[in-house]
């Protein structure tokens, strides 16, 4: 016996584009027939891309997907292992998986473990499987699985029972920050405890609000990492099975990227992928000046170009000289399309409309939000005309208390900084400039204290607790569903906390009509955390 090849496609397929999907299957599999592969992975779903949500229900679905096999039978000499949606002549509708070779399947694997928690929703789409594929190759045994399948472990222990030597995983498994090592950690364990070689490969690319980072691998049966492939990065990939030595060839290793980079990467991909795969031209910003705007266009900039980014300074009475300042420098350093719009005209003109209404009444967050609406229509106007979509600039942490205003700074298309805490904002920007040898974003940016700068000498910590103290009781509520109770006891003051936790729960009406943006933790404010707007419950205890 021969040793084999193997070809990992990290594919970043486009949803509902079946046609096109097929077609840079078909691509992939030839470029990795090239190579002497001789089989070759592609992730869950890859006909159709995942998750499709309500595509899934479209009755000429089948069609479609009749019409990717026969394009997928045209590719020859080498095996295909991959994903689409399985209709039944019974109506049953399974998450599944092909094995193709010249034009013949040679077998069908229907998901056995449909997860229904946090993004995840496949219970509405599909039926559960219970029969599993197994098949031999070039004098070895191979198994499939589908992503839930493989963190089952009775599901992984019934193909050890079936002599199964390989087991071939095809992913669309979100990214999270820290996921990527977890998956190769958990699954290195069980390959040893085991005793069965792994081959995880997992979609790559932005999807709405998800992002899938690729990151597949390949265990050895004895735990050992013969093979890691590049987060956020689409390509084919290669392992060799040396039969002489019962294992695959061990690649050079690639690096983990620290937890920065990984986040930072994740967000430009995201970032990329919404506004080309939408068919905008370009994005448009405000630029304050402050440091969540700053690291917006940075990241908008790295993901689709310079030259298809414009950003504008829209200053007010109460916007400070080093604001616009440090737009203008970090527009100049990037290379954008910038521009100043002064908005006290707009401003003073709904002042004098509204004064009817108003009279002597004393200035307060009113007055503040006028400001920020005014913004808020200049770039819709800008957009509307030249077609770019808008980021919004709001991080995790505003969004989460409601500093922001609704059709002010919270308009837009896709909102960058939406799952990304303030906290992290900051090593963000720092990590940003390391890449330079010029920062890109202007150093005052990141040390001076943060404003919205709407009234005089306002600064955020005016009005919320300092960002780490407010990060970190926001984690605990949000991320951990700690009561108001429980993180007191973890020190923070009692005033403090309730205010907080009052805020978060008083703005989800807010959260609701705010833009979609990228998922990096296990609780982003969209799929997973999903709460009623209207409600009496109360979390102090």
């Amino acid at each position: 016996m021969k040793n084999f090849k193997i070809a990992l496609a990290q594919f970043s397929p486009h949803i509902g584009n079946i046609d096109a999907n097929t077609q840079k299957m078909v691509e992939q599999a030839n470029l990795a027939k090239q190579q002497q592969a001789d089989l070759i992975v592609f992730p869950e779903l890859s006909t159709l891309g995942y998750p499709a949500e309500d595509l899934i229900l479209r009755p000429n679905l089948q069609k479609r997907t009749q019409k990717a096999f026969a394009q997928l039978s045209e590719v020859k000499d080498i095996v295909m292992v991959f994903g689409f949606v399985h209709q039944t002549e019974d109506g049953h509708r399974y998450n599944s998986a092909a094995v193709m070779k010249d034009g013949q399947v040679l077998g069908i694997y229907n998901k056995h473990n449909l997860p229904n928690y946090g993004v995840f929703d496949e219970k509405r789409y599909f039926q559960e499987g219970h029969q599993h594929l197994v098949f031999e190759y070039l004098g070895h045994k191979f198994g499939v699985l589908i992503c839930e399948d493989v963190w089952s472990l009775n599901t992984v222990k019934q193909l050890s029972q079936l002599n199964v030597e390989t087991v071939l995983i095809l992913n669309a498994s979100p990214y999270e920050v820290g996921k990527p090592q977890h998956r190769i950690q958990t699954l290195s364990e069980l390959a040893k405890q085991l005793n069965l070689n792994i081959v995880y490969v997992n979609q790559v690319g932005g999807q709405d609000d998800l992002i899938f980072d690729g990151s597949s691998f390949v265990n050895n049966h004895n735990g050992e990492l013969a093979l890691q492939a590049p987060s956020f990065k689409e390509a084919v990939y290669f392992t060799e099975y040396d039969v002489a030595q019962k294992q695959f060839k061990k690649a050079d290793a690639i690096p983990a990227l620290d937890t920065f980079a990984e986040i930072y990467q994740a967000l430009v991909m995201s970032t990329r992928d919404y506004v080309q795969r939408s068919g905008f031209p370009g994005v448009i910003l405000g630029l304050s000046g402050g440091i969540d705007s700053a690291l917006t266009l940075a990241i908008a900039v790295d993901a689709i170009g310079a030259d298809k980014v414009q950003a504008v300074m829209m200053p007010y009475t109460y916007t400070s000289q080093m604001s616009v300042e440090d737009a203008t420098e970090q527009a100049r350093r990037m290379g954008v399309t910038f521009g100043i719009a002064e908005i006290h005209p707009i401003v003073n003109s709904f002042m004098q409309t509204l004064f009817p209404f108003f009279g002597n009444s004393p200035a307060d967050a009113t007055e503040e939000n006028l400001q920020a609406r005014a913004r808020g229509t200049l770039l819709m106007g800008l957009s509307n005309k030249f077609g770019n979509l808008v980021l919004s600039t709001g991080n995790k942490s505003e969004i989460s208390v409601g500093y922001c205003t609704l059709y002010g700074d919270m308009v837009g298309g896709f909102s960058v900084l939406k799952d990304v805490y303030k906290t992290i904002v900051f090593e963000l920007a720092k990590y940003r400039n390391s890449l330079s040898e010029t920062p890109v974003i202007p150093e005052r940016v990141i040390t001076r204290p943060p404003s919205a700068e709407l009234r005089p000498d306002q600064k955020d910590q005016d009005s919320l607790p300092a960002y780490d103290v407010l990060d970190a009781i926001l984690y605990a509520y949000i991320e951990e569903d700690l009561s108001q109770a429980d993180i007191i006891a973890k020190g923070y003051e009692a005033e403090v906390v309730e205010k907080v936790i009052r805020l978060v729960d008083r703005n989800e009406y807010k959260r609701r009509q705010g833009a979609i943006g990228p998922r990096i933790s296990s609780r982003a404010f969209n799929r997973e955390r999903r709460y009623p707007i209207v409600n009496g419950w109360t979390a102090n205890d």
